[in-house]
């Protein structure tokens, strides 16, 4: 049994060796079981899409056999973005729904997002599916079905319903990386009258241009070098199953999504005082001020889409972000990440302003950061590295432990390591007032991270 496959908030491997169909389909015998609506004698109606992967089709038939041999109503809403099978759960009033998507992983891997009615579907859930797959107690229900539900226009027409574009001849450039969310998203933008330059819009599993995860420099560096030669106010960049967005400034730089965060939370604070805006703990320390000196109320949280849509729910926030570019848009929206609909409110806001993104946040303290830095490490020591690296950092600063270690030092530089929930790496992320303090703080913290690789022999 894969067990590792079973991770905090998804289900995701390596298709070809990790999800077999037999465990495929057991997956979908048991969610059958487990997304059966409470005190309701019927079967429950389980939306499923997929996103472009070459691996999808073999995998949606193995999910939609074991739900129906559950008894499960399953509509089939076809290919598309994630967000696409958030919205047709609320559309449909399903019982849940499953994304079969690796996400922003390599284009050999693939897995499934969950739904529980209109919520996340993680942690001790993820782990009793796991268990009554393992134990093989999988019991058949008569009645399953499978009927295909066209959701496309239903969820175009609400991407755009409350997006109000005064200047629709705004010059921007979309980069879908060949993943789930080109062509829908091109078709809600040119139904509100843009006219997106597209880079990699059509879908292809293989992802031969770049690899589809705007979180990484390199994978940006296309959509940069078009925006200058377009002389495009701004680049947007989905990932392959359409939740995250990445965006490039038309003088080229990157706009990490702590200070895109930033932005959107200050339209809604204007409108909304006192609003709660929730962000993870990659996020700067910035942000927390900036949003706090407007009025609004900053809170950290924990890494994970799952994670953050709880906490939103919890603290009635208005937004929530992660820097891995996440955007969860409660005003006006449903709460989940769809990052088509985080580059329409950012269109939005170039549009109304005339203004760049840079020009918006010019007032944001800068400071020296680096992106996420991935270090591998097997999904079975990296909690025990991180461990190891928090009782390293425990007297140098003020500890966090609230996902993995922030350390917080006198001079306002941070650092974070944390264990990933979608891979077997750990997450670093540094933040310092100078150049020479980062690089100082990234190697240090780096070091520790190697030292206790070694010592627990990953």
């Amino acid at each position: 049994m894969t067990s590792h496959v079973f991770r905090e908030y998804d289900i995701r491997g390596v298709a070809e060796r990790d999800l077999s169909d037999d465990l495929v389909r057991r997956i979908g015998l048991g969610l059958a079981e487990m997304l059966r609506p409470d005190g309701q004698d019927r079967a429950p109606r389980i939306a499923v899409g997929r996103d472009c992967r070459l691996s999808g089709p073999r995998l949606f038939a193995a999910l939609t056999s074991g739900l129906r041999q559950g008894g499960a109503e399953v509509l089939d809403i076809g290919v598309g973005p994630t967000p696409k099978l958030y919205f047709s759960v609320y559309h449909l009033d399903a019982d849940g729904g499953v994304m079969v998507t690796g996400s922003h992983n390599p284009a050999q891997d693939n897995g499934f997002k969950i739904m529980r009615g209109k919520a996340s579907f993680f942690g001790d859930a993820i782990q009793e599916l796991r268990r009554r797959v393992e134990r093989g107690e999988l019991v058949a229900q008569p009645g399953g079905s499978l009927r295909e539900v066209d959701v496309d226009e239903a969820y175009v027409e609400r991407l755009g319903k409350d997006i109000a574009l005064p200047d629709k001849q705004i010059k921007f450039v979309v980069d879908a990386g060949n993943g789930a969310a080109g062509p829908l998203g091109v078709r809600a933008m040119q139904r509100l009258g843009l006219e997106p330059v597209q880079l990699f819009c059509d879908m292809d599993g293989r992802f031969p241009n770049h690899h589809p995860d705007p979180t990484v420099p390199k994978n940006l560096e296309a959509l940069i070098a078009r925006v200058k030669s377009e002389k495009a106010i701004v680049g947007l960049a989905w990932d392959g199953d359409g939740d995250r967005l990445g965006v490039v400034d038309r003088s080229g730089e990157i706009i990490w999504g702590d200070r895109l965060l930033a932005l959107y939370a200050r339209g809604i604070l204007e409108k909304q005082p006192g609003a709660a805006v929730i962000a993870d703990v990659k996020c700067s320390q910035y942000l927390f001020d900036d949003v706090n000196a407007r009025g609004g109320r900053a809170v950290m949280w924990k890494t994970g889409h799952s994670l953050i849509k709880t906490k939103m729910k919890e603290e009635h926030a208005a937004i929530a972000g992660e820097m891995s570019g996440h955007f969860f848009f409660a005003d006006r929206y449903y709460g989940y990440d769809d990052a088509i609909y985080a580059a329409l409110r950012t269109l939005e806001i170039l549009s109304r302003t005339g203004k760049s993104v840079v020009e918006l946040l010019s007032d944001l303290p800068r400071s020296y950061f680096t992106p996420e830095i991935r270090m591998d490490c097997p999904d079975g020591a990296k909690t025990e590295v991180v461990e190891r690296v928090a009782k390293a950092l425990e007297n140098e600063g003020q500890v966090n432990r609230l996902d993995g270690v922030r350390v917080t030092y006198p001079d306002g530089a941070w650092a974070l390591a944390r264990a990933s929930n979608t891979g077997p790496v750990i997450v670093l992320r540094f933040e310092a007032p100078s150049e020479s303090r980062l690089k100082e703080l990234s190697r240090h913290v780096e070091s520790l991270v190697q030292k206790a690789r070694a010592a627990v022999g990953a």
